[in-house]
């Protein structure tokens, strides 16, 4: 059985309601039976907390991966570029030496321009799309 109860609101609120009430194909009094159950259920903000929870762990597990991620991508380059700076081809005995050094000598080379510019806080993506932009024009 229902019954008939007149309430009061504020009128944007009542604009709010007709909207949702086309939007939603459903009967203002359905819109607002719904919310007033809600509203007034006992378990209502377990329920709301348990989502905000299940949300935020879902969150922490995606940044998780993504900071695993990052992780290997990072050690992934730092191996390449450490491996192409220090490779040299193979040379007569007294060469290679030389080679080597050169190649150590390189690695360092860029891992101090490596944090120089990780101190200026100019990021290299930052140049591609100034490079991308000017390409354009």
């Amino acid at each position: 059985m229902k019954v008939q109860t007149k309430v009061f609101m504020a009128r944007d609120l009542s604009l709010a309601l007709d909207a949702a009430s086309r939007r939603m194909r459903r009967s203002k009094s359905e819109i607002v039976q719904a919310a007033v159950a809600a509203y007034l259920s006992p378990d209502g903000e377990e329920m709301a907390e348990a989502a905000i929870t299940r949300r935020l762990d879902r969150i922490t597990r995606e940044m998780e991966r993504l900071a695993r991620d990052v992780t290997i991508s990072n050690e992934a380059i730092a191996l390449f570029v450490k491996a192409w700076l220090t490779a040299t081809p193979t040379l007569s005995g007294g060469d290679q030496k030389a080679q080597n050094a050169k190649g150590h000598e390189r690695y360092v080379g860029f891992l101090e321009a490596l944090s120089r510019r990780l101190a200026s806080g100019r990021l290299l993506r930052g140049e591609i799309l100034e490079e991308a932009d000017g390409d354009e024009q």
